[in-house]
C-alpha cells in the first residue's frame, strides 16, 4: 500500500520497490557511548603497567630501584647508586666475552627498535599500504609478537589476523621497505598465521668484492662466488643442475662467469673438469681461452662444438645405461661446464636461420639430458624475452641481475618473485655483479653480489693453470 513522506512543505508518496528491482540494505552506523571507549582505554592501561614488568624486566627493575633509593635517601643514594651502575657496566664491558656483550647490545637494539620505529608506525604504514582496513578497527590489525636484531637487519615477527595470507604481505614488500626506512624487505613464513618480515638496517652489498682466492678442494655443488646480503657465502651449484644468467649490459654477468670458473680452476687442473667456452662477442672469454678444453666464437664453429656436446654425453649416457644413475667427476669422465655467453645470439640473433635451429636444439637437448651425466650448461643473457630465448625453463637456477623492465623479473625467477622483494629492476647501476638467486625447490629469491675478477686476477690465472692444464687438456676430452 502507498504511503506518505512530508518534507518540509512537499509532499510525495513514493511506492514500495517490487521484488524485481531489489532492495539494498545498508548497515546502520552506531556511534560507541563515551563510556565504553573510557573503559576501554582504562582497560588497556592497566593491562600495559601489570604485563609491562614481564615484558621488560630489566628496565622496570632500574626504575623501581632508583625510585625506592631516592624515596629513602635522596638524591646522594641516588648518584651513589648510579655510580655503583656504572662502575659494574665497566667492569662488565671489560671482563665479558665479545659475544655476551653482543648479545646484550643487540636485545637493547632490538627493544628499541621494536617500541620507537616498528610499534610506533606499525599501523599507519599497514594502512596505507593496504594491509590495514582503518585507524578505528584496532582488532583486525595484524600483532607483532617480538622483534630480533642481528648485525645487520631486523626480523619482526608477526602474527596474521584470520582470513589474510603472508601472499598479501609479499606483495607490499616495497611498501613496507619504504615505510620502514629499510633498503629492502623479505617475507619469510614461519608456519599458520604467523610470518616474519625481515627489513636489512643498511645495504650489505654496497662495497664490490675482490675475486676470492682458489682453494685446493673444490665442491662442485658449492662454488664460492659471492656473498649473500645476510652476509653468508654465496655458493653456486653447478655439478648436478644448469645455470641461466640474466642481465643487462654493465649488470655483471661476466663476474658471474669468470667467480664460477675461478672456483673450479683446481679441479680443472686435476683433470676432473673440463670447460667449454663459447663467445659470440669475443670479448669477455677470450681473455683466458688458454683455460679451457675448447673454445669457439663464431655461429658454425659454436654450433659444432655444441653439437661435440651433446655427441659426447649421449655417449656417456649410453655407456652409463643399467650401471650408473649419477656421475662422478673422474680424469676418465670428467664433468662438462658449457660456459655461453649471450646465448641470445645462437637463439635469435644469428642470421643464418639453420645455425640459430641447431644451436637451439643442441642446447635444449644438453640442458634437458644432460644433469644426470654430468654436463652442465652456464649461459649469460641480455633479453629474457620468450622470443629471444624459449629455454629459459630448462635451466633450474637462475640468477637475475639488473634488468630493464619490471615484467622481466618474473620471466627470469618465475611467477611471483617482483612480489616477494626480487626488485632486480631497481638495483642501482653502479652496484654491478648484485642481483637476486632463485634455486631449484627454492620460491624465495636470495639478494647476492658476485666478487669481481679483473684483467689481473685473470691473467694470472691463465699464466697458473693454462701451461698445465694445456698439457692434458686434450688427453681427458
Amino acid at each position: 500500500m502507498p504511503f506518505t513522506s512530508k518534507v518540509g512543505s512537499a509532499q510525495s508518496s513514493p511506492t514500495l520497490p517490487s521484488p524485481a528491482q531489489g532492495v539494498r540494505w545498508t548497515t546502520p552506523i552506531v556511534e560507541t557511548p563515551g563510556i565504553v571507549v573510557l573503559a576501554s582505554w582504562v582497560y588497556r592501561l592497566v593491562r600495559f603497567l601489570v604485563t609491562l614488568p614481564f615484558r621488560f624486566p630489566v628496565l622496570v627493575g632500574c626504575v623501581t630501584a632508583s625510585a625506592g633509593v631516592w624515596w629513602l635517601g635522596d638524591w646522594p643514594a641516588l648518584a651513589a647508586l648510579w655510580g655503583f651502575a656504572s662502575v659494574v657496566s665497566l667492569v662488565w664491558w671489560r671482563a665479558w666475552p665479545d659475544s655476551h656483550r653482543r648479545w646484550v647490545i643487540l636485545r637493547v637494539l632490538a627493544w628499541w627498535r621494536h617500541v620507537f620505529v616498528y610499534r610506533r608506525h606499525w599501523q599507519p604504514v599497514l594502512v596505507i599500504s593496504g594491509l590495514a582496513q582503518s585507524y578505528q578497527e584496532r582488532r583486525y590489525l595484524p600483532r607483532i609478537r617480538r622483534v630480533v636484531c642481528d648485525t645487520w637487519a631486523d626480523r619482526v615477527k608477526v602474527t596474521l589476523v584470520a582470513g589474510t595470507s603472508p601472499a598479501e604481505f609479499e606483495t607490499r614488500v616495497a611498501e613496507l621497505a619504504h615505510g620502514f626506512n629499510a633498503p629492502s624487505c623479505r617475507v619469510i613464513v614461519d608456519g599458520p598465521r604467523r610470518i616474519t618480515l625481515e627489513f636489512p638496517r643498511y645495504d650489505t652489498l654496497a662495497e664490490p668484492l675482490d675475486a676470492f682466492p682458489m682453494t685446493h678442494h673444490v665442491e662442485l655443488d658449492s662454488l664460492t662466488i659471492g656473498r649473500c646480503e645476510d652476509g653468508s657465502p654465496w655458493k653456486l651449484r653447478l655439478h648436478g643442475t644448469h645455470v641461466l644468467v640474466v642481465g643487462v649490459t654493465g649488470s655483471g654477468k661476466g663476474s658471474v662467469l669468470w667467480s664460477a670458473i675461478r672456483a673450479m680452476l683446481p679441479a680443472v687442473a686435476k683433470g676432473t673438469v673440463r670447460v667449454w667456452a663459447i663467445d659470440p662477442k669475443r670479448m669477455e672469454l677470450s681473455y683466458g681461452r688458454g683455460l679451457f678444453a675448447h673454445y669457439a666464437d663464431d655461429g658454425e664453429s659454436v654450433v659444432a662444438l655444441l653439437e661435440r656436446a651433446v655427441a659426447d654425453m649421449q655417449a656417456r649416457a649410453e655407456r652409463y645405461a643399467g650401471k650408473h644413475r649419477s656421475h662422478t667427476p673422474t680424469r676418465t669422465d670428467p664433468f662438462v661446464v658449457v660456459v655461453l655467453d649471450e646465448v641470445a645470439f645462437l637463439t635469435a640473433y644469428h642470421p643464418d636461420r639453420d645455425v640459430r635451429r641447431r644451436a637451439e636444439n643442441a642446447i635444449a637437448t644438453l640442458t634437458s639430458q644432460g644433469r644426470s651425466v654430468g654436463f652442465a650448461v652456464l649461459a649469460a643473457l641480455q633479453d629474457p624475452r620468450k622470443e629471444v630465448m624459449n629455454l629459459r625453463n630448462l635451466f633450474p637456477d637462475k640468477v637475475a641481475l639488473r634488468l630493464d623492465e619490471a615484467s622481466q623479473v618474473d620471466m627470469v625467477l618465475g611467477e611471483g618473485a617482483r612480489d616477494r622483494g626480487a626488485n632486480a629492476h631497481l638495483i642501482d647501476p653502479t652496484l654491478p655483479g648484485v642481483g637476486y638467486v632463485r634455486l631449484e625447490g627454492s620460491p624465495a629469491p636470495v639478494r647476492v653480489r658476485a666478487s669481481y675478477v679483473s684483467d689481473e686476477d685473470i691473467t694470472a690465472m691463465a699464466n697458473g693453470y693454462g701451461a698445465d692444464f694445456s698439457s692434458g687438456s686434450e688427453e681427458g676430452a
